[in-house]
């Protein structure tokens, strides 16, 4: 009954004496600070302070890398977004591995990490994670030449005669440290300096037998080792998040409100599906072929596209990918339609153009940029990014009064009109003729321009990754 009471009367007394306060202060002897003693300042309030986010993250294809043209990777756009929203710059301090993220994530640099971090008890028990806005598995990833030596693991018994290598303190080591305590035999190595994709790198080159990655990591990668395969699944799912630096929970709060607007708009959905969406369409045949003529073929009209992605102000590597999806980079190249060329100009649209001679590289990829360039100025401003160039090549794929069509019966359907991950699965819709009877330009193949926006994204990441790879093999050849 005392302990009750204390309670009560600690609050009556507090309030008491701030009326006692207040009423001397209204005889003006004493000023505002004196009567409500300020709060401490929380993290948010410091990061809002400094107008800036300061964020240590990895650079690897499923967080950050520069593309062809800018910025680029899943948790590095969720990050610039979220920046943007709360009118913040975003500051990088850019790890290869995740030892090193984690080192500086110790030493409290920057505000939060993002380095596709899987949330497991060891790490909660050193750190304060964020909201997880991505779930994954663990796979052993193999190259497929083991199937030849009979060595391909289908369960963990089979893994004591394999080579198998995996970063050091990851969370890949956590779960083959479980496994060896139950495999007799088992071993593996730990690596500090070699990151995920260097790991991978070395199982295609047949250097070691096996890693461990993310699935995210491993769909990404196996387009441009196409001889690595998933072979068994070694935990249930994982959720992904960002370690955020310690104190209170003002960061992850806001964090946490606007993740959840951020899903509910939709365009978490739509950012998901940029990156990972198309990853259904691999064939490792095709990825192979693609691969040898990127490095044979394409060599020889890489200056044009360069120059008339310049000219047009188009990232080049869209127009290259895109030249590819038409024609494979075969000057020569005829459809059964009758269109031609490196960019599969019609007979029509190239008068349009003013393209004398289809089978010309520089007229055909000259026009088919600037048919591009028109294309894109048909939709509006506040269609932009990656929605745009996505739209873009669909109305250059299926005619751009397709594209129209297409917004209004999103509309009507409610979905959004300006979103690719909406339209793209209402294009199909008009060859439906109960949805196309009633829009003007009549039915559509509507499959078609999905699966050409993809099959681009496709060799487009491929590209982007190549070319980072001989910029970074010319500067170390710079350097010596």
């Amino acid at each position: 009954m005392k302990s009750f009471t204390f309670k009560i009367l600690i609050p009556v007394a507090f309030i008491l004496g701030y009326l006692i306060q207040l009423a001397y202060c209204q005889q003006d002897k004493c000023d505002d600070k004196n009567i409500i003693t300020s709060k401490p300042a929380t993290l948010l309030d410091k990061i809002k302070e400094k107008k800036r986010l300061d964020v240590v993250i990895l650079d690897a294809p499923v967080v950050y890398y520069v593309g062809s043209d800018d910025h680029q990777g899943f948790e590095y756009d969720l990050l610039k977004h979220y920046a943007k929203s709360m009118n913040l710059e975003l500051n990088l301090t850019i790890v290869p591995t995740i030892q090193k993220a984690l080192e500086l994530t110790r030493r409290g640099v920057g505000d939060l990490t993002a380095a596709s971090l899987s949330i497991n008890q060891e790490r909660l028990d050193e750190f304060k994670f964020g909201p997880y806005f991505n779930s994954v598995q663990e796979e052993l990833i193999c190259h497929n030449g083991l199937h030849k030596r009979g060595l391909m693991p289908t369960e963990i018994n089979h893994l004591n005669v394999l080579n198998i290598a995996v970063g050091e303190n990851t969370s890949a080591s956590k779960t083959l440290e479980k496994i060896q305590a139950e495999v007799d035999g088992f071993d593996f190595n730990m690596t500090k300096n070699l990151s995920t994709q260097d790991l991978l790198k070395k199982v295609w080159k047949k250097e070691i037998d096996c890693t461990v990655t993310d699935t995210h990591i491993f769909s990404l990668s196996q387009r441009y080792y196409p001889e690595l395969v998933s072979t068994i699944t070694l935990t249930p799912k994982l959720h992904l998040g960002w370690i955020l630096r310690q104190g209170d929970d003002s960061l992850n709060e806001s964090l946490f409100r606007w993740l959840n607007k951020y899903e509910r708009s939709g365009k978490m959905a739509e950012l998901h599906n940029f990156y990972y969406g198309f990853l259904k369409i691999f064939d490792y045949y095709d990825t192979k072929v693609f691969s040898k003529r990127l490095k044979k073929r394409f060599p020889k009209y890489e200056k044009i596209f360069k120059k008339a992605g310049e000219k047009y102000n188009i990232p080049w590597i869209i127009l290259a990918a895109q030249s590819y999806q038409e024609s494979h980079w075969n000057p020569a190249a005829k459809s059964y339609t009758g269109v031609r060329g490196m960019m599969m100009l019609t007979n029509n649209t190239a008068k349009l153009l003013k393209v004398k001679n289809r089978l010309s590289v520089s007229q055909s990829i000259y026009g088919g940029a600037k048919y591009f360039d028109m294309m894109r100025k048909k939709f509006p401003e506040n269609l932009e990014g990656k929605n745009l160039w996505a739209f873009t090549l669909a109305a250059y794929n299926v005619g751009l009064g397709h594209v129209y069509d297409a917004q209004k019966l999103a509309k009507k359907l409610n979905k959004n009109p300006n979103s690719w991950n909406d339209l793209k699965t209402v294009l199909p819709l008009l060859s439906q003729k109960k949805y196309y009877k009633d829009l003007k330009h009549g039915r559509a193949r509507g499959n078609e321009p999905v699966h050409y926006v993809d099959a681009i994204q496709h060799y487009y990441d491929i590209m982007v990754k190549y070319e980072l790879e001989k910029m970074a093999k010319n500067s170390n050849g710079s350097k010596t």
